[in-house]
């Protein structure tokens, strides 16, 4: 008995990429599809005649047709009161009668004429469709009405047309919808059942599996950090690590708590703000920083010279996610100059819970008057039963690299943890993937890699005051870029204040949806607008949506 006809094709829409003007810059997508007439052949990673501007969000076998409804269609012009749409609005491939998101199933298979298709995921939540549909809320929207549409994995290549029938083959593992998927990543209150069925899902692509792994992971909401803004903590005690390095003892009359290895403190000095990764065991009860002095570092200079014991210095809450894990595996601990201070935390860590994991020791600086910590670290691997350390003197043309990491024989099954300059994390980043080890953790302390997606004109310009007469409003420190200006109302968000001063950002829906763009608040206070579907966690903002109502400290 053949399969009951599920939905019907209506259009087959196709587009290449295309550079596109978007305020005041060029976006390459390839949102813009239109309806074609008679067959069309499908493969593996797109339809003849289509293409995907953004791989990292698009496309591949993963993403290679995108579906929407005729249903959600009509949705979108009454909610919107446009009679101005066309097939191909959405960006999508297919568009369909029948196949509603909230009973169509990741993993179902669907034959639409010559070929065969497995549900993989919900549409990625991007600004594009807004882009392309005159609407910068409607990625938010697409969300919140449980309408996103999903992806295709083609199973068997073919021709497809207008009008072919569209009959499921098979359905999914644990019947999970595409509009419950989509929640289950992008809203609140999630069901830690429903996680763990997600993840069971072989058709799943693997981007969301690793999502909702993440997810399960977090087993307690996030508490936020100690306490809100800057605090002064009291100078106990400064001490010459190296001929470069000084280490900065910090107290509070109040109990300090313990941070987590490898997490970091800001601390405003000298005119500016800057971040120190803590340096000492995590349950010391004190708090250590340790600071390079740079030839022109307005704080670091200040720390060096000018600092006492018995001074005050104002410091926001330890944050940061780049911390030691728990697990029995080996674990490898990299770093360069003064990148060895988080790691450094983290060998304390492992030296006091008496760890029996292979601990591989590796650092690498000048020479032996910049080398801090070194007897501190090689007691705390002696005190560990299965440790290894290798250092490099670059003066002596001792480098770390990828032969010298091959013929040290480092166990593939690591995970390592890397801190320095954003070359040496890069390059030593690159080798331990080339060798295997997948599991590469990195921590970096300037302004971190832009997240534009598919932004072609992307601004080399360093960090700046707004075009324009001054602002009047609150005073936003950004402080990955040294960079404190007034807010306008010609911005109506952080981001875009960002954006007005070329800080690097990172965002994807611009909506307040995807949290790409989540950036800590150091100090003061932001309100949100629209308010985001899923509110950020504890002194976070999305600052796609957010403004300041003080002056703000943001971790940009």
């Amino acid at each position: 008995m053949s399969e009951p006809v599920a939905a019907r094709l209506l259009s087959v829409n196709v587009g290449m990429p295309k550079d596109v003007a978007w305020q005041g810059r060029t976006v390459h997508t390839g949102v813009w599809k239109y309806p074609v007439a008679g067959p069309r052949m499908v493969r593996r990673t797109n339809l003849d005649g289509d293409g995907q501007g953004d791989l990292n969000g698009h496309g591949g076998e993963q993403r290679a047709v995108l579906v929407y409804q005729v249903q959600s269609y009509e949705h979108w012009r009454a909610h919107f009161g446009r009679d101005d749409l066309e097939y191909g609005q959405f960006g999508e491939n297919f568009t369909v009668d029948g196949l509603p998101d909230d009973e169509v199933c990741i993993g179902d298979r669907y034959r639409i004429g010559e070929a065969e298709f497995e549900v993989t995921q919900p549409r990625v939540t991007c600004f594009r469709v807004g882009m392309r549909f005159g609407e910068p809320t409607l990625p938010a929207l697409l969300v919140a009405h449980g309408r996103p549409g999903f992806y295709l994995r083609v199973i068997r290549e073919g021709r497809v047309q207008a009008g072919d029938d569209i009959v499921r083959t098979r359905t999914g593992r644990h019947a999970l919808t595409v509009a419950a998927t989509d929640a289950l990543l992008y809203l609140p209150d999630r069901d830690p059942r429903m996680l763990r069925d997600a993840v069971d899902i072989p058709a799943l692509s693997p981007g969301w599996q690793q999502s909702f792994r993440e997810l399960i992971a977090t087993t307690a909401p996030p508490s936020g950090p100690a306490w809100n803004g800057f605090r002064p903590l009291r100078v106990t005690d400064l001490v010459a690590e190296s001929a470069t390095v000084t280490s900065v003892h910090l107290v509070s009359d109040e109990p300090l708590p313990a941070p987590t290895a490898g997490q970091y403190l800001t601390v405003r000095a000298g005119g500016a703000v800057r971040n120190y990764s803590l340096s000492a065991s995590p349950d010391a009860g004190t708090y250590r920083i340790s600071v390079k002095r740079e030839p022109h570092g307005a704080v670091s200079g200040y720390l060096h010279t000018r600092l006492r014991p018995g001074d005050e210095l104002d410091t926001a809450a330890p944050r940061g996610d780049f911390t030691l894990a728990d697990g029995a595996g080996p674990v490898l601990l990299i770093s360069a100059g003064i990148g060895v201070t988080p790691v450094l935390a983290m060998l304390h860590e492992l030296a006091a819970g008496h760890s029996g994991r292979d601990v591989w020791w590796l650092h690498t600086t000048r020479g032996e008057d910049q080398h801090a910590f070194a007897a501190e670290a090689r007691d705390l691997l002696t005190s560990l039963p299965n440790s290894h350390e290798h250092i490099f003197y670059t003066a002596l043309g001792n480098r770390l690299s990828r032969a010298a990491l091959a013929d040290l024989g480092i166990p593939v099954g690591a995970t390592a943890y890397l801190c320095g300059p954003t070359r040496f994390m890069a390059d030593i980043g690159d080798a331990l993937q080339a060798l295997g080890v997948t599991d590469v953790h990195t921590e970096q302390f300037g302004t971190r890699p832009a997240i534009n997606p598919g932004v072609t004109d992307q601004s080399r310009t360093p960090p700046h005051q707004p075009p324009g007469p001054p602002g009047d409003g609150p005073a936003i420190t950004f402080v990955r870029s040294d960079l404190t200006v007034r807010a306008t109302d010609d911005h109506r968000s952080l981001l875009e204040l960002a954006e007005a001063c070329d800080v690097p950002t990172r965002w994807a829906c611009r909506t307040g949806v995807c949290h790409t763009c989540m950036t800590p608040v150091l100090s003061g206070t932001v309100v949100h607008d629209p308010a985001p579907l899923d509110p950020p966690d504890a002194g976070q903002a999305l600052i796609c949506s957010a403004r300041a109502t003080s002056d703000v400290v943001l971790d940009l």
